[in-house]
């Protein structure tokens, strides 16, 4: 399929410039802010509901899923999270490409995952196209506070991601990584 036969839609998910202002893009942010608001304004003590909501809203969910509002994330349909995954407050996932989250992934508060970016060529930038890469965490993840997750990374099974740390490259499995950049530490 050539470029200009791709909707916007499907160029954000190849990983190619797209325009976010589209109508079906917009529709569907639309749609998630809608339920976002729900989400965010559920307590404590509506856990059925916050379960559907994430339900209606996610790819995918595995059991028992948790975030504590309040949450922000692009579309909502591109996140797929495993079992028993939790994130605390303030979590962020601008899911303009798939985030696949693993089970028993734990993630601190302010947690940020960043699907999307911009072009670094000023002149690309201006004509108000985006970019996206998927982002890859595997199973039994903790990811400290205030953590940023940069788009196309991977981070493998058993990682701790320490707390501040902004991952820029991919992180193995079975270590403990830190740091801006994130880089590791040692194994676990």
């Amino acid at each position: 399929m050539e470029n200009e036969q791709k909707t916007e839609k499907q160029k954000m998910l190849a990983g190619e410039l797209y325009l976010a202002a589209d109508l079906e893009l917009a529709a569907e942010s639309k749609r998630a802010r809608r339920l976002l608001e729900s989400y965010n304004r559920t307590s404590i003590d509506e856990p059925e509901k916050r379960s559907q909501l994430l339900r209606d809203l996610f790819g995918s969910v595995g059991e028992s899923p948790s975030i504590v509002p309040p949450f922000h994330c692009d579309y909502g349909s591109h996140i797929h999270i495993g079992d028993r995954f939790y994130m605390n407050y303030g979590g962020v996932i601008l899911d303009c490409n798939t985030v696949h989250i693993g089970d028993d992934v734990l993630c601190a508060p302010y947690v940020q995952i960043y699907a999307a970016y911009h072009p670094t060529d000023p002149t690309v930038r201006l004509t108000g196209k985006e970019l996206a890469a998927p982002i890859r965490i595997g199973n039994n993840v903790w990811i400290g506070g205030g953590v940023i997750i940069c788009p196309g990374v991977t981070i493998g099974d058993n990682t701790t991601i320490g707390a501040g740390s902004v991952v820029v490259k991919d992180i193995p499995a079975n270590v403990i990584a830190v740091g801006n950049p994130c880089r590791v530490l040692r194994p676990v």
